[in-house]
């Protein structure tokens, strides 16, 4: 187990705020935090999605975001079931441009995920799918998790427009993060990272696996 791992400590401070998502900040703990392409979900999904939840949500009498969380076990994983899930299974369906799937365009999001590995943050389990990023990352005590995920995604978006000769946005703005809880949460979310690519049926050319300096590299990544 890496020494860079740190878990959510109960008895320290924990920042929180929200867009459209809850975002929760701990310093020193060790996040899995995903990405996605602007285009991975087409307008009219999305749409859709929004419809159908706002109609769960007023038939549950939940009036804000805030409320989700506090519903009876079985309620939440309805409601997750019937909507996080299902932009999972859109997004492995492999919607939009994905422009991440050719290895010379991963690799140039892998190489970002390496460059300040050490200095600013120590880099875990990683996987860059045709439309999406997942990442298990453990920030160093100077640098904040918002500032190395803006670094990420504002160098890979350059190089990615560069050589692909467009312009205009490729990420989507905010980025889905989650402090990791224990060691066996970092398993399970280690685990998730290596299975999803086959969860959604990619070929091995189609994916990036990879870790940092946080884990030994296993044969067949790096």
């Amino acid at each position: 187990m890496s020494d860079a791992f740190h878990p959510l400590n109960p008895f320290s401070d924990v920042h929180t705020y929200r867009l459209n998502l809850p975002h929760w900040r701990q310093e020193n703990a060790t996040y899995f935090v995903t990405w996605r392409l602007a285009d991975a979900l087409p307008q009219s999904k999305l749409e859709q999605l929004k419809s159908e939840r706002n109609a769960w949500l007023r038939t549950h009498g939940i009036q804000s975001k805030e409320q989700i969380e506090n519903l009876p076990d079985d309620q939440r994983h309805e409601y997750h079931n019937l909507f996080t899930e299902r932009v999972h299974q859109w997004l492995d369906a492999g919607m939009g441009s994905c422009v991440l799937r050719p290895a010379s365009c991963s690799q140039m999001v892998a190489d970002a995920l390496h460059h300040f590995d050490g200095p600013r943050y120590t880099l875990d389990r990683f996987v860059i799918m045709p439309n999406r990023v997942h990442v298990l990352v453990s920030p160093n005590k100077e640098w904040q998790l918002d500032q190395i995920l803006r670094s990420w995604k504002s160098y890979s978006a350059s190089a990615l427009n560069r050589f692909l000769d467009r312009k205009g946005v490729l990420w989507l703005e905010e980025t889905w993060d989650h402090i990791v809880r224990s060691v066996s949460h970092l398993e399970r979310f280690r685990a998730y990272i290596s299975e999803n690519p086959l969860k959604a049926r990619l070929r091995k050319e189609d994916f990036c696996l990879g870790c940092g300096s946080g884990i030994k590299t296993s044969k067949g990544e790096g």
